[in-house]
């Protein structure tokens, strides 16, 4: 399966491709159930977004039930519902 890749200047939205490679992250392994995810700084920088931006994909994730967030620690990998 090809790696997902970020492209500013595609017409897909920054969050968006960033969500994919996230999720692309989750599903195959990289980032494992309980494992903190990159946080909004971290993406912010990695990615040249802006703090919305980052906070979108965090939320998404969360959202789509591939996350959960403790409030103050952080973003972390949901373990798969049976």
């Amino acid at each position: 399966m090809p790696m997902t890749v970020f492209d500013p200047e595609s017409s897909t939205p920054m969050w968006r491709q960033i969500y994919a490679i996230l999720r692309e992250r989750i599903t195959d392994g990289t980032y494992p159930p309980g494992r903190m995810l990159p946080s909004i700084e971290f993406i912010r920088q990695e990615y040249d977004v802006s703090r919305n931006t980052a906070r979108q994909v965090l939320d998404a994730l969360v959202d789509d039930g591939y996350a959960y967030t403790e409030p103050g620690k952080g973003t972390y990998v949901k373990r798969p519902e049976a």
